[in-house]
C-alpha cells in the first residue's frame, strides 16, 4: 500500500491542477516477451523465458497558464515472478518565465547525437530491459531532479541538478550468462554515493545554432553508473561501488547531401584513477562518434555511425592488471548501421540495428518487424543476437543469451 502513496499524490495533484484549465490523458495496454533460443538457462535460472510483462500505462498532462503538471504512470505485473507493481516513469512540474522554463521531478533528459551510443547523454539507463527486447523507450530511466531552461537567440543554456544517483541497470546473472573474473566471490554487496549535497549530480549544456550547424558544449560532474569492483580475497567478499567522474564534450550536426551528420565528442574524467594506476577504477577516455543519417528510396532510410574510444594512462593500466584479468585494448572502435523500410502504406516497418567491433571481434544485432493493424493497435516481432571471438569482450559475453521478443499494445 505504501508504493501506491507517490502514485496517488501524483494524481491528486494532476487532477487538481485539470480542474483549473486544460487536461489530457493517454496510454496503453501492452504483452511483452523475451524467449530464448539457444536452449540454455543461467544456473540460478531454469526457465526458457528471459522476460514476460503485462503493462498497463497512463499519462497524464495538465496545464494553466504557465504552469504545467505531467505523469507517466505503469502499472504492471511480472508475470515470471508472479508480482505486481508500479512504475512512475515520469511525474515533473513545468513552470515558464520570459526565457526561463524551469522543470522539477522525475524526468527523462536526452542530450547528445548518438543512436543507441552514449557519449555525453550521462543520465540513467535500463540495459537490462534494453537486452530483454522490450520497447526501446524502455532504455531511458528518469532521474530526479531540477532542470532549468534559458533560451535565447544568442545562445540557450539547459542546467539539470540531480541530488539523488541512480545507476545503470545492467543484465544480472540470475537472467543472463555473463563473464564474471570474480565467480567464486560469493559474499556480493553494492555501496551508493551518500545522499548529501556533496554527492549531488550537475550536468550543463550551451546549444546555438551557427549557420546550419547545430552545435552543443557539455558538462557533466558525479559518478560512473555503471559500478566497479573492490574484492576482499581474506573473506571472499566483492563491493561494487560507483567511481566519482566529470565528463566535458561537444556535439555538432548539420544537413549535408540530403542527410545528417553527426559528430561528438567526450573526455571522461576518472577522479578517482587520474593517473590509471588503480585497476579497479575505470580510467579515464577519450570518445568519438561520427554518424551520417540519409533518406534513401522512397520510405527506407539508414544510419551509420563510428564510435571510438582512446584510454588514458594505458602503460599503468597495463602494469597494475592483476594476473589473469583481461586486457582491455588501448584504442577501441565500433561501426552501427540501422536500416528502416516501410511497406504497404507504412503499416509493416522492417528494421535492422547491427553493432559491430573490429577492435573487440565481436558484434550485436537486433532485427525487428513492426505491424500496424489499426491506429491503435501494433504487434512486433524481433531478435537479440550476440556473437564473438572471445567471451570477456563485451557483446561477446552475452553469446549464449540469443533471445527472441515480441510485444502487442493498444494505445488509447
Amino acid at each position: 500500500m505504501l508504493k501506491c502513496l507517490p502514485v496517488l499524490a501524483v494524481l491528486l495533484l494532476v487532477c487538481g491542477t485539470a480542474l483549473a484549465q486544460d487536461f489530457s490523458w493517454h496510454g496503453f495496454v501492452q504483452a511483452n516477451y523475451s524467449l530464448r533460443t539457444t536452449g540454455l538457462s543461467p544456473d540460478s535460472n531454469q526457465t526458457d523465458y528471459l522476460w514476460a510483462d503485462h503493462r498497463f500505462q497512463l499519462k497524464f498532462s495538465a496545464s494553466d497558464g504557465a504552469a504545467r503538471a505531467f505523469a507517466k504512470i505503469d502499472l504492471f505485473q511480472n508475470a515470471l515472478k508472479k508480482e505486481f507493481d508500479l512504475e512512475i516513469r515520469e511525474a515533473y512540474l513545468d513552470y515558464s518565465a520570459g526565457h526561463f522554463d524551469f522543470r522539477l521531478g522525475r524526468q527523462i533528459i536526452t542530450w547528445g547525437v548518438g543512436d543507441l551510443l552514449f557519449i555525453n547523454d550521462v543520465f540513467p539507463k535500463d540495459w537490462q530491459a534494453f537486452f530483454f527486447g522490450r520497447p526501446v523507450e524502455y532504455l531511458k530511466v528518469g532521474a530526479d531532479g531540477v532542470k532549468t531552461t534559458y533560451t535565447s537567440p544568442l545562445l540557450s543554456v539547459e542546467l539539470a541538478l540531480m541530488p539523488f544517483f541512480e545507476p545503470d541497470n545492467l543484465p544480472s546473472s540470475q537472467e543472463f550468462f555473463l563473464y564474471d573474473p570474480f565467480s567464486s566471490y560469493a559474499n556480493r554487496s553494492e555501496l551508493k554515493p551518500d545522499l548529501n549535497l556533496e554527492n549531488s549530480e550537475q550536468a550543463l549544456r550551451f546549444y546555438r545554432n551557427f549557420g546550419g550547424y547545430e552545435v552543443a558544449l557539455y558538462a557533466y560532474r558525479g559518478f560512473f553508473r555503471s559500478p566497479s569492483v573492490l574484492p576482499d580475497s581474506a573473506d571472499s567478499s566483492l563491493t561494487y561501488f560507483y567511481p566519482k567522474q566529470s565528463v566535458y564534450g561537444t556535439s555538432l550536426q548539420k544537413n549535408i547531401y540530403n542527410g545528417i551528420f553527426s559528430l561528438e565528442y567526450g573526455y571522461a574524467d576518472s577522479r578517482e584513477d587520474r593517473d590509471g594506476s588503480n585497476s579497479f577504477v575505470p580510467n579515464s577516455f577519450h570518445k568519438l562518434l561520427a554518424g551520417y543519417q540519409r533518406q534513401g528510396w522512397t520510405d527506407f532510410s539508414y544510419t551509420f555511425q563510428f564510435y571510438s574510444e582512446l584510454m588514458n594512462d594505458y602503460k599503468p593500466y597495463k602494469n597494475n592488471l592483476p594476473l589473469g584479468f583481461p586486457k582491455q585494448d588501448e584504442f577501441r572502435y565500433l561501426l552501427t548501421l540501422r536500416a528502416i523500410q516501410l511497406l504497404k502504406y507504412q503499416t509493416w516497418k522492417l528494421s535492422f540495428f547491427g553493432f559491430y567491433s573490429p577492435s573487440d571481434n565481436d558484434y550485436y544485432l537486433i532485427p525487428e518487424v513492426h505491424y500496424k493493424f489499426s491506429d491503435k493497435l501494433w504487434a512486433s516481432l524481433g531478435g537479440n543476437i550476440f556473437g564473438g571471438e572471445k567471451e570477456t569482450t563485451f557483446f561477446a559475453q552475452f553469446d549464449k543469451n540469443d533471445n527472441i521478443f515480441t510485444t502487442l499494445r493498444y494505445e488509447f
